[in-house]
C-alpha cells in the first residue's frame, strides 16, 4: 500500500489533487475552531453522547464549539433529499433529472433550499443561544450576525465540497464528512481512558472494544464489497463472414447498494426537526423527550436507514434502464425472456438484497446507542456509523486513486 502511495504521489497530476484535497480539508478543519461573532462559547453545552453528540460528529465538533461551520454541510443534504424525493413524483422534475443541463438546474434548486434550511436552523440555534444566554450583546443585530455567519459557512462548505469533487480526489461533501468524524476520534480515545481511570471500564474490556471495533471494520468492508451476480448472455451475430457478440457478462448487485448514504441521510433528515425542538424554548420538551428515552431516537434511527436503504438501492439501480439497455443490445438473463419478465426478476433480487444490506446498515447505525446502553460509556460517538462512513467512502476514494493509477500503469492499493 506504502508503494502504491508512492506510485500515486510520483504522477503530477494525480499529486496535485491529492494535496489540493487534502489543503481544502485542512481549511475546513480550521474553520471549525473559528467562532461566530457575539457568542461566548464556553458557556454553551451540549452534553456527553446522545443525539446532540452524534449530530456533533458529523460536523466535527464545529457545533459544540459554535464555530461558523456549525450546521455544517447538513442542510445541504436535507435539500438534496427533498429534490430527490419530489424528482420521483414530480414528472417535470424527472425529467430534469435525465438531462444534463437539467441536472445543473437541479443542483442549482438544491443550493437555494439549503440556503432556506440553513436559516431555519440557524434562527433555532439563535434563539436557544439567547436563552442560555451565550450570546453577548442580544439584539436584531447580534441575531443577523449570527444568522448570516453560520448560513454563510455552510454555503462556504458547500462550495468547498463541490471543489474538492471538481479538482481535487473523491466525493467533496462526503471528504468533509469523514473529516470531521476522524477528527472526533481523538476525543472518542480520551473518554475511554478517562473512563478506566474513573472505574468506569477495566483495561479488559478497553481492548474487548478495540478488537470489536477491528471486527466491525472487517465486517463493514466484507459487505461493502459483497455482491450478487447475475448472469447475462448476449447472442451472436453474424455479419457477412465475421461473428460479433455471443460473450458472458454479469450484473453486479452489491449487498450495499447505498453505501454510507442512507445513513447520511437519516441522521440529516432526523437531525432538522430535532435541532429545532432542542434550540426552540417552545419545543424543548421533544429534544428532553429524546435525550431520556435515546431507544426511541435510535428506532427511529433505525427505521430512516432502512426506508432510506431502499430509497437510494432504487435510484442508484434502475431496473426499468438496465432492462431497456439488455433488450437494446439483445441480451437476455438465462431463465427469463428480455422485457417484463426480466425487469420482475430484478425487482425481486434488487429487493432481497437490499433488505439484508439496510438490515445491516440500521444495525451498524444504531451500534454507538448499543454500546452505550451495554457499557454504559458515554461520548463513544464514532462508533459504528462513523465507522461505516469512513471506510466506505476510503474504499471509493481509493478505487478513484487506482483508476489513476492504471491509467499510467502503475500497480493500485489493492492487489
Amino acid at each position: 500500500m506504502l508503494e502504491a502511495l508512492k506510485n500515486a504521489l510520483r504522477i503530477p497530476d494525480l499529486r496535485k489533487k491529492i494535496l489540493y484535497t487534502f489543503g481544502l480539508l485542512i481549511v475546513f478543519r480550521l474553520g471549525a475552531y473559528v467562532p461566530v461573532p457575539g457568542i461566548d462559547p464556553t458557556i454553551v453545552s451540549l452534553g456527553d453522547g446522545g443525539v446532540l453528540g452524534l449530530m456533533d460528529l458529523f460536523t466535527g465538533g464545529a457545533l459544540s464549539n459554535m464555530s461558523i461551520f456549525a450546521l455544517n454541510v447538513g442542510p445541504y443534504i436535507t435539500a438534496s433529499i427533498v429534490l430527490q424525493l419530489l424528482a420521483m413524483v414530480i414528472p417535470q422534475l424527472e425529467e430534469l433529472s435525465k438531462d444534463p443541463d437539467g441536472q445543473k438546474k437541479i443542483a442549482q434548486y438544491t443550493r437555494y433550499s439549503a440556503v432556506v434550511l440553513a436559516i431555519i436552523q440557524s434562527l433555532a440555534l439563535m434563539a436557544w443561544l439567547n436563552n442560555i444566554q451565550a450570546v453577548k450583546n442580544p439584539g436584531f443585530l447580534s441575531g443577523l450576525t449570527i444568522v448570516i455567519s453560520m448560513t454563510a459557512g455552510t454555503m462556504f462548505l458547500i462550495w468547498l465540497g463541490d471543489k474538492i469533487t471538481e479538482v481535487g480526489i473523491g466525493n467533496g461533501i462526503s471528504l468533509l464528512i469523514v473529516a470531521g468524524i476522524l477528527s472526533r476520534l481523538p476525543a472518542s480515545l480520551i473518554t475511554l481512558v478517562a473512563s478506566v481511570g474513573e472505574g468506569g471500564i477495566s483495561i479488559l474490556e478497553i481492548l474487548l472494544i478495540m478488537i470489536f471495533a477491528i471486527a466491525i471494520v472487517a465486517v463493514v468492508v466484507y459487505i461493502t464489497e459483497g455482491q450478487r451476480r447475475i448472469p447475462v448472455q448476449y447472442p451472436k451475430k453474424v455479419v457477412g463472414r465475421k461473428v460479433y457478440g455471443g460473450q458472458s457478462t454479469y450484473i453486479p448487485l452489491r449487498v450495499n447498494q447505498a453505501g454510507v448514504m442512507p445513513i447520511i441521510f437519516a441522521s440529516s433528515v432526523l437531525g432538522f426537526p430535532i435541532t429545532l425542538a432542542r434550540f426552540i424554548p417552545a419545543l424543548e420538551g421533544i429534544a428532553v423527550f429524546f435525550d431520556k428515552y435515546w431507544g426511541v431516537y435510535a428506532l427511529i434511527y433505525a427505521i430512516l436507514v432502512v426506508i432510506f436503504t431502499y430509497f437510494y438501492s432504487a435510484v442508484s439501480f434502475n431496473t426499468k434502464d438496465i432492462t431497456e439497455n439488455i433488450k437494446k443490445y439483445g441480451g437476455f438473463i438465462p431463465g427469463y425472456r428480455p422485457g417484463q419478465p426480466t425487469a420482475l426478476f430484478l425487482d425481486r433480487v434488487l429487493g432481497r438484497v437490499t433488505f439484508a444490506g439496510s438490515i445491516f446498515l440500521a444495525f451498524i447505525a444504531t451500534l454507538p446507542f448499543i454500546l452505550q446502553g451495554i457499557t454504559g460509556i458515554k461520548g463513544l460517538d464514532f462508533g459504528g456509523t462513523g465507522l461505516l462512513i469512513v471506510v466506505g467512502v476510503a474504499l471509493e476514494t481509493i478505487k478513484q486513486i487506482e483508476a489513476q493509477l492504471l491509467m499510467h500503469q502503475y500497480e493500485g492499493f489493492i492487489k
